[in-house]
């Protein structure tokens, strides 16, 4: 814990350093003023497509000047924690990455956002955005984030050369053929399925349920009477145990992960589709691989028909050091031309229901397609359905579970994280 303290302390220290905004220039002139963008977009593909924001940002509003406060870890874990110290300490960035729905819920109800309804009203958002998206980033009537793009966490990437060596004809469909087929990558010699960092496992959990257990049944863990007790729930965490035993040796994070499939150490990696781009993309800020033949997709298995969804987006915290710097970003981040220029790079779809869809070719149109017509599921790992106090405790649940293998244990450890989720 004293390391933790002393690493946040210096990060805070690095981001008070970052550079004087009010300064002149030699010439006399006013530099441009600094806006602190904060987010955990550091890897190949997501940064791809934060730079080409920033260059559509640098172009409309050349009196401000763009500073990248991303912090690596992938799905923000090390970013929230440094931004939940940044906020406690009143020194917020200028604007913050967050995922929408539950996660923001604890930063409303302290105090540190401000409400975006006049961004929404000057900007017209409310006739381009979903209206379901909408509802999930409400409270009470106010609007607090500007969603960037809609990511789909359901996703099971295979190679193909790998599943034909092992004899495996297509993607398993269910639960209990992904397991029979983890077994024959096993037998063939190969990886049956990879992982990454703990917060992977997370992800993997949260497919796993929503295959075990069904759509409404998924659905229904995050409703105020919850039974996380249940006969079906305990089948559900037996499945995750066994396809963890099929796991190989955990990666630093989700990219390493993702790699070990396409270079064809591994059959699988259930990772969202994020991923896409980093297959996807040239060497540069990708791997460079070929879709069908590198690398392919699916629903994960028992998911089919259900889009386990997320939503990145951006807000106003209060007291924001550069308001105004902050308000032109988030039209950026809202507007057309933005969001067709990062979803591309970063492998997802965008919010707008106008964005230009000759875009978005290869996975992300048949993403595309499923968005508009499967059943809606909330990401765990990705703020939908959790707040940032129950996330924790179920992803300490899964860190313990990972060392002792223990279901029973596991599951009340669970339903005692609803209990006292506070949601």
């Amino acid at each position: 814990m004293a390391t933790v303290a002393v690493s946040m302390a210096g990060l805070l220290s690095l981001s008070a350093c970052g550079g004087g905004s009010d300064k002149t220039e030699s010439g006399g002139q006013a530099a441009a003023k600094k806006v602190e963008v904060f987010s955990w977009w550091t890897g190949p593909g997501e940064a791809d497509g934060l730079k080409a924001m920033e260059a559509i940002f640098a172009k409309q509003y050349p009196q401000f000047s763009f500073f990248d406060a991303a912090v690596a870890g992938g799905s923000g874990d090390q970013a929230r924690a440094l931004l939940s110290s940044k906020l406690q300490a009143n020194q917020p960035p200028d604007t913050f990455q967050g995922h929408a729905g539950a996660e923001l819920q604890g930063y409303i109800k302290g105090g540190k956002l401000e409400s975006l309804n006049f961004l929404y009203d000057e900007l017209k958002l409310k006739s381009v955005f979903p209206q379901q998206l909408i509802d999930q980033i409400s409270v009470q009537g106010q609007v607090y984030s500007v969603p960037v793009n809609i990511h789909r966490s359901n996703i099971l990437w295979f190679n193909p050369s790998v599943l034909k060596t092992a004899g495996i004809s297509a993607a398993p469909k269910t639960v209990d053929e992904f397991i029979a087929d983890l077994d024959k990558v096993k037998k063939a010699g190969k990886i049956p399925i990879s992982i990454g960092s703990q917060w992977t496992l997370v992800h993997l959990l949260e497919s796993t349920l929503l295959g075990s257990l069904g759509t409404d049944a998924y659905n229904a863990l995050w409703t105020a009477n919850a039974d996380w007790s249940s006969a079906d729930v305990t089948k559900a965490l037996t499945n995750f145990k066994t396809i963890l035993s099929y796991a190989g040796t955990p990666q630093e994070d989700w990219q390493p992960a993702a790699k070990q499939v396409a270079d064809g150490e591994a059959a699988f990696n259930i990772m969202g589709d994020w991923a896409y781009g980093y297959f996807h993309n040239p060497p540069d800020g990708g791997l460079g691989k070929a879709s069908k033949t590198d690398f392919d997709w699916a629903p994960s298995p028992g998911t089919d028909g259900t889009y386990l969804w997320l939503s990145d987006s951006f807000t106003l915290p209060k007291g924001a050091p550069n308001r105004d710097g902050a308000i032109a970003w988030l039209k950026v981040a809202a507007s057309k031309e933005g969001q067709d220029a990062f979803n591309p790079k970063k492998g997802s779809i965008p919010a707008r229901k106008d964005a230009d869809k000759s875009l978005y070719t290869d996975y992300l149109a048949w993403d595309l397609d499923q968005w508009s017509t499967d059943k809606l599921a909330g990401s765990i790992q990705h703020g939908v359905v959790a707040n940032d106090a129950w996330r924790t405790a179920i992803n300490d649940a899964v860190g313990l579970f990972q060392q002792d293998q223990d279901v029973a244990k596991f599951q009340t450890a669970l339903a005692d994280a609803a209990k006292n989720s506070g949601q």
